[in-house]
């Protein structure tokens, strides 16, 4: 019997060209989202940086450059916090296709007091998790125009021991910096996996993929002036750690196969593979609380009115499809590899 021929390995150190393709990373100017933008670049892509801070765009435009010839990167000023503000961040990308973006930019808060946008949410819920909710609905047009396109969500391990309060989704009444943080990224996930059965539903071709980035630590980064600079000393005192966690560097693969990977399907995620803390980026089963879809739909919801904005990824003659919750699953919630 003919043996199935199995897919090659993937390789974070032999990416497949992706010319003429285009990719918006949010927060691409510094921490993982610049080696997301980095090693994108490095494709023969273009990579869009979005940014509220256009100097440290530049740096990190200057130092990608410098290490990827002929780099096409430039930046389009963004800010999360600041919902009226995403359609005309979306307009003035310039590009008639997206092939993925990948929502990587956050927050987070160490000490009290609990602070508020000037939309009178709380920061780290409204940046984390309702900027990226309103920022998908606004690039839909462009997505659905990009066969095959994606939208990569960054969590984080933190979410993995919370549980949404759906009541008090924005902290109003038990504020804990270190809680609040952990839920809006819970947050961000629970959206990634609602999108991808509401994605699927429509039969649209846009995947909804879900990364998190393991334990990252500056002091195990490679330096890249001045985006960031690790002194000899910093690495060698941090060199133990290398065996748990790993640099920002590798830290992004998960989000770059994502957002490359043809053989990634909707509804999966990728994390590290050394116990989702360090090493190459494989699939991993979903958490249970990850699962909870009626908590999902209940977040999609509850997160529409907040922002006025509704995702959606249908043609006019199939909108009724999207009223009302999704109740499938993704394709592969619970693929190993």
């Amino acid at each position: 019997m003919p043996s199935v021929p199995q897919a090659p390995q993937w390789d974070v150190h032999r990416l497949p060209r992706a010319r003429g393709r285009s990719f918006l990373v949010t927060g691409g100017n510094a921490g993982i989202g610049y080696f997301v933008a980095e090693q994108l670049a490095g494709t023969g892509a273009t990579v869009v940086l979005g940014s509220r801070d256009r100097a440290k765009a530049e740096d990190a435009i200057a130092s990608i450059g410098s290490r990827v010839p002929g780099a096409k990167v430039k930046h389009v000023s963004l800010d999360l916090a600041d919902l009226a503000s995403l359609k005309t961040t979306v307009d003035a990308l310039g590009l008639d296709r997206l092939d993925a973006v990948v929502h990587n930019a956050g927050v987070a808060l160490d000490h009290p007091p609990r602070r508020e946008t000037a939309d009178g949410h709380e920061l780290m819920f409204a940046t984390n998790h309702l900027g990226h909710f309103a920022l998908t609905h606004h690039l839909a047009p462009l997505l659905m125009a990009t066969p095959g396109s994606r939208v990569v969500t960054t969590g984080s391990f933190a979410a993995k021991s919370e549980r949404l309060d759906l009541d008090d989704l924005q902290s109003t009444h038990h504020y804990q910096p270190k809680h609040a943080y952990a839920r809006s990224k819970l947050a961000q996930m629970l959206f990634a996996l609602e999108l991808d059965r509401r994605l699927r539903a429509n039969a649209s071709t846009t995947l909804s993929v879900l990364v998190h980035p393991g334990g990252a630590l500056d002091s195990l980064t490679p330096s890249r002036p001045p985006v960031h600079v690790r002194t000899v000393g910093e690495r060698l005192s941090r060199l133990p750690l290398s065996l748990v966690v790993q640099g920002k560097d590798a830290a992004a693969w998960p989000a770059v196969r994502a957002a490359l990977d043809p053989s990634v399907r909707g509804g999966q995620m990728l994390s590290p593979r050394a116990f989702g803390l360090r090493g190459t980026p494989r699939i991993e089963p979903l958490w249970k609380q990850l699962t909870d879809v009626p908590t999902a739909a209940r977040l999609w919801a509850a997160s529409c009115d907040l922002t006025g904005n509704v995702p959606t990824f249908t043609s006019p003659r199939r909108l009724g499809a999207t009223e009302g919750p999704a109740t499938g699953h993704g394709q592969a919630d619970v693929a190993t590899e």
